[in-house]
């Protein structure tokens, strides 16, 4: 398939394909007359680069990961190292499954709120008395911890 079509495919720019192409991310045989064209298999290729990506790999680590996801050959280094980025994205699920269930004990909180016709800003005010912060983890002076 040529480049446009696997961008559609994967929703991936033709700019991106292109510096996947730079850093050793992904090949394509060329045509004649110079056009890029990639076997079926890209489109998987680029959904597992994306997922990396998201998961906050860099370039440079994906292609170091790739002779170990292509083709199983994998270094004892190698493993190691997949094994700290797993470890890694471990814990970065944690924090977002930690941010969700504030944000559903918010939510749900808001709602109880709503059916009996309290407000919530006098619960966030009693939960900063008590605890010195507000249902969302802030401080007394409303900014978050990430922002001090």
């Amino acid at each position: 398939m040529r480049i446009g079509e696997l961008a559609a495919r994967t929703g991936v720019s033709v700019r991106a394909l292109r510096y996947y192409e730079e850093q050793d991310l992904l090949a394509s045989d060329r045509s004649p007359s110079g056009q890029r064209h990639y076997p079926e298999s890209a489109v998987e290729r680029i959904e597992l680069i994306q997922q990396l990506y998201a998961a906050g790999l860099t370039s440079k680590g994906i292609v170091e990961l790739m002779p170990c996801v292509v083709d199983g050959n994998a270094t004892p280094e190698l493993l190691a190292r997949l094994s700290v980025e797993r470890d890694r994205i471990d814990g970065h699920i944690a924090e977002l499954v930690g941010a969700r269930n504030r944000l559903d004990s918010v939510i749900e909180g808001a709602g109880s709120h709503l059916r009996t016709g309290r407000s919530c800003r006098n619960k966030d005010a009693a939960d900063r008395s008590v605890t010195g912060k507000g249902a969302m983890g802030r401080g007394v002076t409303g900014r978050s911890a990430a922002g001090r």
